[in-house]
């Protein structure tokens, strides 16, 4: 008779151990985007400090190369619209005989993601 109830348990155990195991890898799956996310300074700092330089002023070597312009120009920035900052961004900025002056990062970076880094140099603008 204890056999009997011990097999009924198995099998009913067994029944529901894919639902268990979806449970399980989703956690897990959803565990490393939590932690993955970088911050929009992180972001700034991987892909926009190369020109523009951590503080903003593009006294960089690239910066000075490319043209890049002085974020941290408070009077420059506030003729900017966020729309304008988030599409140049998103699409890069080419000169008027279309050569790339910045490359377009939509390929790297999320919306939200490019969103934050607008707020962020906004900051950098004093």
């Amino acid at each position: 008779m204890a056999a009997r109830r011990w097999f009924r348990f198995f099998v009913r155990a067994m029944r529901r151990l894919p639902c268990l195991v979806a449970v399980v890898m989703s956690v897990c799956a959803a565990a490393p985007a939590v932690g993955a996310e970088k911050t929009a300074e992180q972001n700034y700092r991987k892909n926009c400090a190369g020109c523009h330089g951590s503080d903003g002023k593009a006294k960089t070597r690239l910066g000075r190369k490319s043209g890049a312009k002085d974020i941290s120009d408070k009077a420059a920035m506030a003729k900017l619209t966020d729309a304008e900052v988030f599409k140049t961004i998103k699409e890069g900025r080419k000169d008027e005989h279309g050569e790339e002056k910045m490359e377009a990062f939509a390929d790297d970076l999320s919306d939200q993601e490019i969103t934050a880094i607008v707020a962020y140099v906004r900051t950098l603008a004093k």
